[in-house]
């Protein structure tokens, strides 16, 4: 019959007095260090004894070895063993011995310092290593020591202090440019060329509650388009947004694709916002446009910043959307077994969220260093249970289930440079430094079928990415939202006509951003303010406000008067009218029947008399003022 003690097998015959261990697999994840050790080949047990203080002759037999292993690892020369090993080993140990579940994880070790000991991987002789006493192998056939015993562990946490957390580094400053490896085959011996490329940096904490409504206004008009079945924005929706977007999209959304080869990354912020909307429940499909919902209405009037919380809040926890189908050169994931495979998008966006938690607030910090502090950090997650099922171009030659196919950078990082570059930064929580995605990143161009690609994903050139106020609001770092001052970059001249100048500097792209919100560029440093430019940006959120601490910032003297009276007077009849919804406009047959309907006790609190002929009926009215209609015997020739 067969039993189990301590996760090892053992067979039992009858008439047979010893248990006969048996070489099948052999569980030892949770086994003590008497366990660990009978599962362990003669030889290594034999190599093992050698490492410590034991006298000649050595013992031969299993059992003795295990014995005399034991009586070592149980009293002070556990401690001497401790002592043998270096500074990465001892972290090694202590790295597995307080994780969870006592395993040493080699990528996070990696990650976190950037080697690995001396006797866990590479050509050294394991055998040969003190770490072989600590660490075992989770099975019979194991070959790396990956886990502390668990009662082996509980002697070592006496004296091994926990490991130190890992750590994020940022830069208070970016540079200009950024390096960028040239593609193709290099000389044998030869390094690879780097060009310097100029980096695009976007200030998005303004820019997303300029968005916010704008977006929230072409809703309300009707003017986004969405597939009914999927809830995708149309090309002419995405396209349309991006137009009216604070700045402009990261990327050109008019470019052309001349042959179906060509990559371009098209909109970013313009796609992400139909989705957000949706997954806020601020908007909804109805029929082919998005409509706003109840509480979308009133998001027109709300806090910005308490609504892009509310929508990050939404997002993160979302079922409607995976980001990673925005990878979209990566094939098989949306029909099929490649459907099935991926993992929830919800848990993945809330490693993200607590790995964007423990950044610094106003330092960039390299993307490249934010994947390695999730790694080292132990936030990381799969995006899909099957890399088989994943391709590029071809699926059974292009397969991502090869070796090196799937690693974290090719998968997992793409899905997280989405998510910052299209998400996070749309809400306005990052502000973000790119380049264009062509010849980015060159860590594909080995895969299968990946010769005609410039690019793996749109957000390729994603560099650097700063938390902002906004940011460690949506976050809950921050109990309150207060916003952040522009940087200034040159002194600023205002002048009676209204022109503002530089004046002893240049204006940094954000800044240059900001003034052409208000006003109109007439020459390359050369702004003057525009009315209709203003009374846009105060329609779209911004407030006046903003733009005299950003001139306050800049030149020392007061407005000069006509200025200052051009602002007060434009604030002012920029609220002379306030949107109230939509309406339909209905025409009556005679002048009588319009009045008879505008002054009845039910129509007439449902319409307004527009003209002698006319009535205006709120949309939320309509289907209420058809019925009274109805009931007044009156019918409508077309709807």
């Amino acid at each position: 019959m067969w039993r189990s003690r301590g996760g090892v097998c053992f067979a039992l015959a009858t008439g047979i007095s010893d248990t006969i261990t048996l070489n099948l697999y052999i569980d030892l994840a949770d086994a003590k260090l008497h366990d660990a050790l009978h599962a362990l080949r003669a030889e290594d047990l034999s190599a093992m004894i050698k490492l410590l203080p034991i006298d000649k002759p050595y013992p031969i037999r299993k059992a003795d070895m295990v014995g005399a292993i034991m009586e070592h690892l149980a009293g002070e020369p556990l401690r001497e063993v401790w002592a043998d090993l270096d500074e990465t080993q001892r972290l090694a140990v202590a790295e597995a011995l307080y994780d969870s579940d006592r395993m040493f994880r080699q990528d996070r070790f990696h990650a976190k310092y950037g080697k690995l000991p001396d006797g866990l991987g590479g050509d050294v002789d394991r055998r040969s290593s003190p770490l072989r006493l600590l660490l075992y192998p989770t099975s019979r056939y194991g070959q790396d020591p990956v886990v502390v015993p668990t009662d082996l562990a509980g002697r070592l946490r006496a004296f091994v202090e926990t490991p130190p957390d890992a750590e994020i580094s940022a830069v208070a400053e970016l540079p200009s440019t950024f390096p960028q490896g040239r593609r193709g085959y290099v000389a044998r011996g030869d390094a690879r060329q780097c060009d310097q490329v100029e980096l695009v940096r976007r200030d998005m904490e303004r820019a997303a509650a300029h968005d916010l409504l704008t977006v929230l206004r072409l809703t309300d008009r009707g003017l986004i388009g969405v597939s009914a079945k999927t809830r995708r924005p149309s090309a002419a929706a995405t396209q349309r947004i991006a137009a009216l977007l604070d700045g402009g999209d990261f990327f050109d959304p008019a470019q052309v694709r001349k042959n179906r080869w060509d990559q371009l990354p098209g909109p970013v912020r313009g796609h992400a916002w139909p989705w957000l909307l949706q997954a806020g429940r601020l908007a909804e499909p109805r029929g082919s446009k998005l409509a706003l919902t109840k509480a979308g209405r009133a998001a027109l009037n709300a806090s910005t910043a308490d609504t892009l919380k509310h929508l990050w809040d939404r997002w993160v926890w979302n079922s409607l959307f995976d980001e990673f189908s925005r990878i979209d050169d990566v094939k098989g994931q949306t029909r099929g077994r490649g459907k099935r495979a991926m993992t929830l998008a919800a848990e993945r966006r809330d490693s993200i969220q607590e790995a964007l938690a423990r950044c610094p607030v106003c330092e960039w910090v390299p993307f490249e260093e934010f994947s390695r502090f999730m790694r080292a950090s132990s936030l990381t997650f799969e995006v899909t249970r099957d890399p088989w099922s994943l391709y590029l171009v071809e699926s059974h030659y292009g397969s991502l289930g090869y070796s090196g196919a799937h690693d974290w950078d090719i998968v997992q990082g793409r899905y997280l440079l989405c998510v910052l570059f299209e998400y996070a930064a749309t809400l306005g929580l990052v502000d973000i430094a790119y380049t264009r995605p062509e010849g980015a990143r060159l860590d594909f161009t080995d895969l299968s079928n990946a010769d005609e690609l410039t690019y793996l994903s749109r957000y390729d050139g994603l560099r650097y990415f700063r938390l902002n106020p906004l940011g460690a609001f949506c976050l809950e770092l921050a109990a309150e939202y207060t916003p952040s001052q522009p940087e200034v970059g040159a002194a600023l001249r205002v002048f009676p006509d209204r022109r503002l100048q530089p004046a002893g500097g240049t204006l940094a792209t954000d800044e240059a951003l900001l003034l052409e919100t208000y006003a109109h560029r007439e020459a390359a440093d050369v702004w003057r303010l525009d009315g209709t430019k203003l009374l846009l940006a105060i329609e779209n959120g911004h407030d006046i406000g903003e733009l005299r601490e950003f001139i306050a910032a800049r030149d020392d003297q007061e407005l000069p008067e006509p200025v200052e009276g051009f602002l007060r007077n434009t604030e002012r009849d920029a609220r002379a009218l306030a949107p109230r919804g939509t309406a339909s406009l209905f025409e009556c047959t005679d002048a009588d029947i319009a009045a008879r309907l505008a002054q009845d006790r039910t129509t007439g609190k449902l319409c307004l008399l527009a003209g002698e002929r006319h009535l205006a009926v709120p949309a939320k009215s309509e289907k209420a003022f058809r019925k009274a209609v109805h009931g007044m015997g009156y019918g409508m020739s077309g709807r």
